[in-house]
């Protein structure tokens, strides 16, 4: 029996989500062998720590610790033992029979499980990561001191698998270190010199230390123990600090179930520690960080917001008005007009900027990913969800999330939605806890959602759910002069960060701009700016430069100047009143506005053109 597909056997291993059994299982299913387990010790025995079948009993202890002792392969009746090289901890019996066993066949296994234990491993950092991030949202959402204390304990313990777990904060005018939470003892509370034990050692030094009490007794500071009835067998502690290195006190986790604290644990605890230390700290450079990130969201909410005409004025105002409001804000208005801009305006300057601002693209997800990626998952949901993950309501608690091309987004996920905005609680997908989430909503289409709730493709109470405030983005082409601020504005910015000097925009040029339709509005002014910086030479930019003007959607783009004066103007008016209708959301009351018709008279035209007038089409209104 030896070890012929490599690969196959790797691919299996990296696919299962328990790979130490799946070594045991392919072992299992070789021919002439009914079971197969790795065994390890525990004292004064060995137990399997991967078996197949699971249920098998007993399992050749004694022959396995024959096996260990001796170091060479071991044999009883249908039973083998084989020790893995330069392993004194673990073995691998099977019942076999017939089977030829060697060293190779050792070499092999021991290669095959050192594979296994490091895909363990990584499995394992990888949960510990995404619970991590759930920790760390949870703490965020606490302002109590003594309750976060218990959190953070409460997690430790569940991460790390251990018995207790305490956080010293050092109170340096009276030398003391406060443990909490401190069980078994009045109000939970522990209070020890600031220089005895490990603890003291630990925030003496500002190093982590491991300490199991069969090898190191003295290191161990019993007096909390006599107090307590409780006795210590294994500690680690790790220093809690700030950023700059400021010791706030040490994070001590007491008793590791099954054996002894391990280096990965101390790796894992000393970020979990960086992470509390955050929590906790209230100093002089967490307020000079939040007053740098402030500095950051104010120059941040001013950064792309260019122009001075009528309709960027109203939005300003409007977006002053709500923005340190809670109600849902829907941005409406074309692709490319900056709706993503106005939502991080409106994060920037209400009181949650300093938490995070998450954009989804709602059309970009198909309906099982965009769930998944709102409301997160559970480990096993669904295939290749090997660990729980955190959605962006989660991962936003506290701050904003852009809901883009929410017009987009299906109708069981539309449900799932209004019940996130109603009752501020998630499930994440396979799971069935209700989590609490304190996100604001902002949500943008470019679709025309009255028809979709005529059409019965979006709901009608999201619709309005989410309506509360609406902001109409207005298209480039209606903007006047803004299209040569905002070019101006682009090419300085783009020129600056190649290191060029900033070619003018010569008078025939700026003209040409204004011309143009901008069908892909400020982002296709925006990526022609950057073009013309890296790609055009010369201190002038003239209108030969913008070869756009040739692209689909120019502004003459229907000219052919072959038809008769008649049959082109008609073909003008067409397409002016379809673009109209079009820009105002199929609103033909508000384009009749815009066209200085009244809503008859608008009809009466669109008939003599031979255009639809379906009333259905209708003034978006659902």
């Amino acid at each position: 029996m030896l070890i012929e597909d490599w690969s196959s056997l790797f691919r299996r291993l990296e696919a299962s989500e328990s790979p130490m059994s799946a070594v045991a299982l392919w072992l299992a299913e070789q021919p002439r062998v009914s079971a197969a387990a790795i065994l390890v010790p525990d004292p004064p025995t060995w137990k399997p720590f991967a078996a197949a079948p699971q249920q098998f009993l007993p399992w050749p202890v004694a022959l396995a610790a024959e096996a260990a002792e001796s170091n060479r392969i071991e044999k009883l009746g249908e039973w083998l033992a084989v020790p893995l090289p330069g392993s004194a901890s673990r073995v691998v019996v099977l019942r076999a029979r017939d089977t030829t066993i060697n060293e190779a066949l050792a070499a092999q296994l021991q290669a095959v499980v050192d594979h296994a234990e490091w895909l363990t491993r990584q499995l394992s950092e990888s949960q510990q990561s995404q619970t991590l991030l759930t920790i760390i949202s949870q703490w965020r959402r606490t302002d109590d001191l003594p309750a976060l204390l218990e959190h953070m304990a409460e997690a430790a313990t569940k991460l790390f698998d251990c018995d207790r777990a305490t956080i010293f904060l050092w109170d340096r005018t009276n030398k003391t270190l406060v443990g909490r939470p401190a069980l078994g003892l009045p109000n939970r509370e522990l209070r020890i010199p600031d220089n005895v034990g490990v603890v003291g050692r630990v925030l003496a030094s500002g190093e982590a230390l491991r300490v199991n009490i069969d090898d190191n007794h003295a290191a161990i500071y019993t007096g909390v123990d006599k107090t307590s009835g409780y006795r210590t067998e294994s500690l680690l502690c790790v220093p809690l600090a700030t950023f700059v290195g400021e010791r706030l006190g040490a994070f001590e986790l007491i008793n590791k179930r099954g054996g002894r604290f391990t280096s990965n644990d101390q790796t894992g605890l000393a970020e979990l520690a960086r992470h509390a230390a955050v929590a906790l700290a209230e100093t002089q450079e967490w307020t000079r960080m939040l007053a740098q990130n402030q500095q950051l969201v104010e120059a941040t909410s001013q950064v792309d917001f260019v122009g001075d005409c009528a309709s960027i004025e109203s939005l300003r105002r409007t977006i002053r008005a709500v923005a340190d409001t809670e109600l849902a804000v829907l941005l409406l208005g074309e692709n490319g007009t900056g709706k993503e801009v106005v939502a991080q305006c409106l994060h920037n300057a209400s009181r949650r900027r300093l938490a995070p601002f998450l954009a989804v693209n709602c059309a970009a997800l198909t309906e099982t990913l965009l769930e998944s990626e709102l409301f997160g998952h559970e480990k096993g949901a669904f295939t290749d969800a090997h660990a729980t993950r955190v959605g962006k309501f989660e991962a936003a608690s506290g701050g904003t999330i852009l809901l883009d091309e929410i017009g987009d987004m299906s109708l069981a996920g539309q449900a799932k939605l209004l019940r996130v905005l109603e009752e501020k609680v998630i499930v994440r997908v396979g799971g069935t806890a209700n989590i609490e989430t304190d996100v604001r909503v902002v949500a943008a289409t470019n679709r025309n959602l009255p028809a979709l709730v005529r059409d019965k493709r979006f709901r009608e109470d999201l619709y309005y759910r989410l309506n509360v405030v609406s902001i109409e983005m207005p298209a480039l082409r209606d903007r006047g002069d803004d299209i040569v601020l905002l070019a101006d504005h682009f090419l300085t910015h783009f020129c600056r960060k190649q290191g060029r000097r900033t070619p003018e925009l010569t008078a025939a040029a700026r003209k040409r701009l204004l011309a143009h339709r901008w069908p892909g509005n400020v982002r296709e002014l925006r990526n022609l700016m950057e073009r013309l910086a890296y790609l055009s030479d010369g201190n002038r930019i003239d209108a030969d430069d913008l070869a756009f003007v040739l692209s689909p959607g120019a502004s003459d783009d229907w000219f052919h100047g072959s038809e008769p004066l008649q049959d082109a103007t008609k073909e003008f008016q067409i397409k002016y009143i379809n673009r109209t209708i079009e820009r105002l959301r199929g609103n033909v009351t508000e384009a009749a506005k815009a066209l200085g018709l009244h809503r008859s008279n608008l009809y009466r035209k669109m008939k003599q053109l031979g255009m639809s007038t379906d009333d259905d089409a209708g003034d978006g209104e659902p």
